[in-house]
């Protein structure tokens, strides 16, 4: 099976054909198509390439599934006996994608 290592929004993901993975956020409607042109590493079933950094003209073509965020971590600071506490809530954004093509060049 194929399947390459590619890098976007300083995150490395693995991509095979028909996965689906959650990407940080790009600037694309649902729907769309996206190339994602800086494959780190990859593999044809048999043998794999390496990049020195990135594998030269190969890509991952995927489909953008939908936005959303993630799930909710509290962020929670205290100081004893100073009468300090804060607490903040945060929700990731994230980009979910399906891949359709992944070509080593």
């Amino acid at each position: 099976m194929s399947y390459a290592i590619f890098r976007t929004g300083g995150k490395q993901f693995r991509a095979e054909k028909g996965a689906t993975l959650r990407v940080p956020t790009i600037a694309a409607d649902a729907g769309a198509t996206v190339e994602f042109t800086d494959v780190l590493l990859g593999s044809d079933g048999t043998a794999v390439k390496t990049g020195a950094p990135v594998l030269k003209g190969a890509k991952v073509t995927a489909e953008i599934v939908k936005h959303g965020l993630g799930d909710k971590i509290v962020v929670f600071k205290f100081r004893r006996r100073k009468n300090y506490a804060r607490k903040q809530g945060h929700r990731q954004p994230f980009t979910e994608v399906r891949i359709n093509d992944v070509s080593l060049g």
